[in-house]
């Protein structure tokens, strides 16, 4: 008869995994894809590095459910945000605010998300990923267009351009070598919630 695991046993490894993700999410915000290893998660996790395998059938499988679980984060913040009641002109400029400065709040594991050279399966990830945030916009957009908010235009080329250049303004900000400055991340939030209202064709504010 096949040994079963406990219900106990289940829970334990259940939290491993747990931290392990956690402690390997740290990693990366860190140094990047690139130089996150096996045993540097290990180290951090404080458990040997063939435990980790345990787990995950590889790094590339780590890396994976660290980017699916970090990135699904921030897709669901930006779909409460844009799914919000009222103005669909105001929700998404909240919107971008917001993605914006969880972003800048946060600039390590963001520049990994977003940019960060990375293995093939990350990047399909991020593909897959960016589709997500392009339906996000794209219904804030067609919702702005029906109620004669913004002028009619394809909301997927806007969602497309949007997310798109979104992502590029804040590649160089999100350095994880740079230094934050409140008063210049206040500035550069005003301008990229600007640019993306502008995207859309929103009438410009009073």
């Amino acid at each position: 008869m096949a040994y079963r695991k406990t219900p106990a046993e289940l829970r334990r490894l259940d939290a491993v995994r747990e931290h392990l993700v956690a402690r390997a999410t740290s990693v990366v915000a860190e140094v990047g894809w690139a130089q996150t290893s096996v045993t540097a998660v290990a180290d951090s996790a404080g458990i040997a590095a063939g435990s980790v395998y345990q787990h995950f059938p590889s790094k590339a499988a780590l890396a994976v459910e660290v980017f699916r679980r970090a990135a699904g984060r921030e897709v669901d913040v930006l779909g409460e945000v844009l799914h919000a009641p009222g103005d669909p002109v105001a929700r998404l400029s909240r919107g971008v605010e917001v993605f914006a400065r969880r972003a800048l709040e946060n600039r390590g594991l963001a520049y990994a998300l977003l940019v960060a050279p990375a293995e093939p399966a990350v990047g399909a990830e991020r593909l897959a990923f960016r589709r997500r945030y392009r339906a996000l916009f794209a219904e804030v957009v067609r919702e702005g267009t029906a109620a004669g908010l913004l002028p009619e235009q394809d909301g997927e080329v806007t969602a497309a351009a949007l997310t798109g250049a979104i992502g590029e303004v804040l590649v160089d900000p999100l350095d994880p070598l740079g230094s934050p400055d409140q008063a210049a991340t206040d500035v550069l939030v005003g301008e990229l919630t600007a640019m993306a209202l502008r995207c859309a064709g929103a009438a410009p504010a009073t």
